[in-house]
Parts: structure tokens; sequence; C-alpha cells
């Protein structure tokens, strides 16, 4: 397995909020949520805190028990970023931080998946077609964006809504997840949201993000999307600007 990735914080921003973590067989991609402003999220701690805590934890989970599956190992990670600061913030707040989490590890003649929240993965298979694995859950709330803080709080980890790793260990087990032959699959990209809107806002295909990353690698793809933000701007719902982070694995 041979893995390329760039993240870069979006202009302006002093800090990156996304988060890459990997080994020889996987590689782990997390989205920090940033909290509105005047939100108390309850959490003495800021985002990328959280992103390297999930991180580190996911990282240790991965790397010591082979075995497990992933929705066992995001689980843990999950408590494990709990415990790490339960003495300090209020875990019951429901604005405590979150975060995405995008996962893909070779396993013996397997190539395993998970995807929580909109951070999606794209398996590019031997036979040139793609299989995009991607979590869009936060696109089909009532109503239509922009979304009120009431209805995402209300929908944040709960049936019907959606669900994301902050303080609750069993949206590990609603993710998307599977797996497939390794000999079925060429390569993958794995892309925060502040990539993904190249396809989502931008008029590009998935074809394309995959070739890009492929050729040029995934540095080409966040000089691609902050090129069409300055040109074309963003929706009135959403920042102009945001995190970004692409991975390129092949095989």
């Amino acid at each position: 397995m041979h893995i390329t990735y760039e993240t870069a914080a979006a202009p302006g921003r002093p800090r990156n909020e996304d988060y890459v973590i990997g080994g020889p067989t996987w590689v782990a991609v997390l989205d920090g949520a940033t909290a509105p402003a005047g939100v108390d999220s309850g959490c003495f701690h800021d985002v990328p805190w959280l992103v390297a805590q999930l991180g580190g934890a996911l990282a240790r989970r991965i790397a010591t028990r082979p075995g497990e599956s992933l929705p066992d190992i995001v689980a843990g990670a999950i408590r494990a970023t709990m415990a790490a600061h339960a003495g300090t913030c209020d875990l019951a707040n429901p604005d405590s931080p979150s975060s995405t989490v995008a996962v893909l590890r070779e396993r013996g003649k397997l190539v395993d998946y998970l995807v929580l929240c909109d951070s999606p993965i794209v398996l590019q298979r031997t036979d040139g077609t793609l299989t995009l694995v991607d979590d869009d859950r936060t696109d089909h709330l009532p109503g239509g964006r922009p979304y009120s803080l009431e209805l995402v709080r209300a929908s944040r980890n709960r049936p019907g809504g959606f669900w994301v790793a902050s303080t609750a260990p069993e949206a590990a087990y609603e993710a998307l997840t599977g797996s497939v032959g390794l000999d079925t699959v060429s390569g993958a990209l794995l892309a925060t949201d502040g990539v993904t809107r190249l396809v989502e806002w931008y008029d590009h295909t998935w074809e394309q993000m995959v070739s890009t990353a492929a050729t040029a690698g995934p540095g080409e793809l966040i000089g691609l999307v902050r090129k069409e933000e300055r040109e074309r701007g963003a929706p009135g719902f959403a920042k102009r600007h945001d995190d970004a982070t692409a991975v390129w694995l092949s095989w």
C-alpha cells in the first residue's frame, strides 16, 4: 500500500481541524466540526485537540487489535477520547465537539472501509469502475439548508438524523462499512468535505477527482478547490473556505 496525502487549513484560519493518520496497511481521515459562534460546547478543549485525541486512539487500536472490526475500533476510540476529557468537560452537552471518521484498512486479502458522516471514500476498482461510499445523511435533514442549530442538535446521533464521532460510542455502529477483495481494487480516495465540494458545488465528477489524485497527487485537488472558491464563491448557507484534506492510496 502506497499512501500520499495533503491537508491544509482554510485560508485565513490559523489551525487545521482536519486530521490524517496512517500506518503500513491503513489510513484514517477526520474532519472536526467547528461550533457556531457563541455556542457553549461544554468542552474545555478545542476541535484540533479532539481530532488529535480521536486519531491517536484510532491508531493505537488499529495497530494493536488487527482482528477487531472497524466499528469496534471506532467505538473504542470514541470511548477513549471521552475518558480523556471526562474530568474537565460536560460530555452531556448536546453541542460537544464532534468529528467525521473515514478509515480504510488492508486486512489479509480484504480491504475494509468505514465512513461515519461526510468524509467519503471512493474505491477505484481494477475494472476501471468506481465505488462511492458516502454517508450523506447530513444532506437530508428536514427543511433543507441552512439548518438551524436546534435541528442539528436534535438530529445529531439520533435515529432518522445523522451520526458522528462525539460522545456516543454507539455512533460507530451506524457508520457505512464493508469489505472488498484486495485483488478487486487498485486505488482509493479519502477526502473531507472541504475537498468534495468540487463535486457537490463545482461540477467536477468523481472520475475526475480520482484521476487527478492518481496522476497529479492529492494536493492538486486542494489547489483546484481553492481556485473554484476564489472564482465562484460558495452557496449562501456555507462558508467560502474550509479545511481541506485528500488522501490517495494505491496498490
